[in-house]
């Protein structure tokens, strides 16, 4: 939920001792423990990571009531406390506001950049030139925290992530971001969900509510698919961006508006202004700033980062997840033409996650239309599966970025492991890669395997899972004894 809302890396650790270790060569903001991780190891994780980096902002989560336990938190050394059951809403506003304070204590610029590096601009995935480009243009924009932004772009492309991403950068931060899909609404009740109504406006009006507008009080209001406004609406949403003001339905007394406005639309609003369909007028007040999403079909080569991505998500929890694509699979969704976008990828990878569950997916394995324009390579042997370190088996956590290991791994000096490669099997071919990639990384570290687990991008825990469960351990005995 952090990583989708905040935009920021978030590491994860089982036990105190493991959390310790993650503030060893990496830029640690803030961390959110437990009071009892178990017992009162919570207390004492607080006060090792304050002794080891003072700057580190501490969050403790303690059930809701116990003022005893906020206080001991407090005093020693937490900032900020979470309520237990965690109410998501809260845990986004305390973690924002504990990353300022942070951003505060080292007197560094915003986090802009810096997520960017990691994990994608504010949960944006994209590596291309022109989602690079979009990223600097939303910086830019952000900015400045008063001008209108118009964003477009087909359906599926993300509009709301970047309107999230605007508002997430701007001096609103700390205040609400509100968003209204105007396409889902009817028109008869649009108005009174945009600008509230006054007690007695109509019937059935038995108390005053508060309209989206005023909910976005010093923030940002998110106007989804603009485009489908009528035009009578049309005429009060410009007088909000040229006076600053509203009246509620049935209100006489105008209410002063300082928010700013981000539209989405994936209609043409240019051509909807020829046809008289969208005011001029409040086109142009609009379009102040305009952000054009580049369809998935103009990106082509960030469709494999965004499959990482979303294995991450749908293999998270599961016993079994997906395995990774194989390189034909990936050459038929490159050559697919993306109608559905973003939103298409990530549907087909969480329904690969479900019918193909600890497999390799190939070409054969998408659904036809996926594969409708792929005919393969000609006269070639079927393509090597394509695995990284996160298309192996789901983690529950996100390990700091470290050097991918080859691709593929040299023969190991074991004839028993070489005859492997012989068996048709599919399954056992993919279980053996990974037992290579594994055997190769700790030969590589000597037999050390917490420096295995960070080249091959995986808890150490896991990692000991593995070898017991593979029984690597008696392998890479005998390839050493092999090497004396």
């Amino acid at each position: 939920m952090l990583r989708k809302e905040i935009g920021c890396p978030v590491l994860e650790a089982d036990a105190p001792e493991e959390a310790l270790e993650s503030l060893d060569g990496q830029d640690i903001s803030l961390l959110i423990t437990d009071l009892y991780a178990p017992k009162d190891l919570g207390i004492d994780l607080v006060k090792a990571v304050l002794r080891k980096n003072p700057e580190v902002v501490s969050v403790v989560m303690v059930p809701a009531g116990s003022r005893e336990a906020v206080v001991k938190s407090l005093q020693a050394g937490a900032l900020f406390y979470l309520n237990k059951p965690t109410d998501l809403d809260e845990a986004i506003i305390v973690t924002a506001r504990s990353l300022e304070h942070h951003d505060l204590l080292i007197h560094k610029e915003k986090r802009g950049p810096k997520i960017r590096k990691t994990e994608g601009f504010h949960g944006i995935i994209g590596q291309s030139p022109k989602m690079q480009k979009l990223f600097g243009i939303i910086e830019r924009v952000a900015e400045d925290g008063e001008s209108t932004v118009l964003i477009q772009g087909e359906s599926g492309t993300g509009k709301e992530m970047v309107a999230k991403a605007v508002h997430a950068f701007s001096p609103r931060a700390g205040k609400n971001f509100v968003p209204l899909n105007c396409a889902a609404i009817p028109d008869d009740l649009l108005e009174s969900e945009l600008f509230g109504y006054v007690k007695g406006a109509f019937t059935g009006a038995n108390q005053s509510k508060q309209g989206r507008i005023q909910y976005a009080e010093g923030g940002t209001l998110f106007l989804d698919e603009i485009g489908d406004m009528k035009p009578a609406l049309q005429a009060k949403l410009l007088r909000v961006l040229q006076e600053k003001e509203f009246e509620p339905v049935g209100g006489l007394k105008p209410i002063r508006a300082d928010v700013r406005i981000v539209a989405a639309t994936h209609r043409n609003l240019e051509d909807s202004v020829k046809k008289g369909l969208f005011r001029e007028d409040l086109y142009y007040r609009l379009s102040v700033v305009p952000l054009q999403i580049p369809p998935l079909r103009e990106r082509k080569e960030d469709i494999a980062l965004l499959i990482e991505k979303f294995m991450q998500v749908y293999n998270r929890g599961r016993k079994h997840g997906l395995a990774g694509f194989a390189g034909d699979a990936l050459a038929a969704l490159q050559q697919y033409a993306w109608p559905g976008n973003v939103r298409e990828l990530e549907n087909l990878v969480q329904r690969l996650a479900i019918l193909h569950a600890d497999g390799l997916v190939t070409a054969a394995d998408l659904p036809e239309k996926y594969r409708g324009e792929y005919e393969g390579p000609a006269a070639e042997p079927a393509p090597a599966p394509v695995l990284s370190a996160s298309s192996l088996p789901p983690q529950t956590s996100v390990a700091p970025p470290v050097a991918s290991p080859p691709q593929t791994a040299p023969p190991l000096p074991d004839e028993e492991l070489a005859a492997l490669e012989q068996q048709a099997d599919f399954n056992t071919l993919v279980s053996d890669f990974e037992d290579r990639l594994i055997l190769q990384a700790l030969t590589r570290t000597g037999g050390n395997k917490k420096e295995a687990a960070e080249l091959l991008n995986l808890k150490r825990t896991t990692l000991l899972e593995k070898i017991k469960k593979k029984q690597l351990d008696s392998l890479l005995a005998r390839v050493a004894r092999k090497k004396e």
